[in-house]
């Protein structure tokens, strides 16, 4: 089904009934932002030019209570009316940064509409409709692939669980993990020894020794170079979580240059 199929089939809603945000979440939630759905966002009141993030769980009672304890609680921060919907039993809003509206502050003021022994996620902040339908699709993605990740802190965030999202075929966490992740490994060139030393370490196990062997240089180097990467980067490939998501975007990045010569 093409896009263009999607968006002619949830804009059909309108003629069945259907309000603005429902259509408007189930097109975001499907990936869909063109012309039509941001006509649809200002319809709701969210004009052009807006940031904009996502939290979602498991409601508390039900789908329809929750959704009322976060419109609420937007209105109380000053923000505008949250578009909120349901997909697979998780209940997720889509708020527009404004006033006292921002994700950490979310995450406080709405955690009493979402169960407490469910994951929490909050989406990472974009901007404008394509975003909208980013931070809300990460959002979805993010927690179906929770399990995978049970002591992950509450509220998590989406964008810590990268590899999990890839996994599920989701494409924007796939982009994040080869344009910024593997990217920033990348981006000083061939002459450059960051990546050979990490990804020589990584595949190595984590051995100091064996990387030094392999790379003809003595530990202590390595441990600076994987220090500098750290920085540079800020993916530490001594931390078992961050060697996990380097990995992971190595694998990502080296199909990505492959399919591109």
């Amino acid at each position: 089904m093409t896009a263009d199929f999607e968006a002619r089939d949830f804009l059909a809603m309108l003629g069945d009934g259907r309000d603005p945000e429902t259509v408007v979440f189930e097109c975001l939630a499907s990936g869909l932002a063109d012309a039509r759905v941001a006509s649809l966002l200002a319809v709701v009141g969210w004009d052009d030019g807006f940031d904009c993030f996502a939290i979602g769980g498991r409601p508390r009672v039900n789908a329809a209570g929750a959704a009322e304890r976060i419109r609420s609680a937007a209105r109380d921060l000053g923000g505008s009316d949250a578009i909120v919907g349901t997909r697979d039993g998780w209940v997720v809003a889509v708020l527009r940064r404004q006033n006292a509206v921002g994700p950490e502050v979310a995450a406080t003021t709405m955690a009493d509409a979402f169960a407490d022994d469910r994951p929490l996620c909050l989406g990472p902040l974009r901007h404008g409709v394509a975003g909208a339908a980013e931070t809300l699709r990460g959002t979805l993605y993010a927690l179906a692939a929770a399990p995978a990740m049970p002591d992950s802190p509450r509220p998590m965030r989406a964008d810590d669980l990268l590899p999990e999202r890839a996994l599920l075929g989701d494409d924007a966490a796939r982009r994040e993990l080869v344009e910024a992740v593997y990217g920033s490994l990348d981006e000083a060139g061939p002459n450059d020894p960051t990546m050979l030393t990490v990804s020589t370490f990584l595949a190595s196990g984590g051995s100091l020794e064996t990387t030094a062997k392999e790379l003809s240089v003595h530990p202590n180097t390595v441990r600076y170079r994987l220090k500098r990467a750290a920085e540079s980067t800020g993916w530490d490939a001594t931390d078992p979580r961050d060697a996990y998501v380097l990995t992971t975007a190595i694998a990502l990045g080296r199909i990505h240059a492959a399919r591109a010569d």
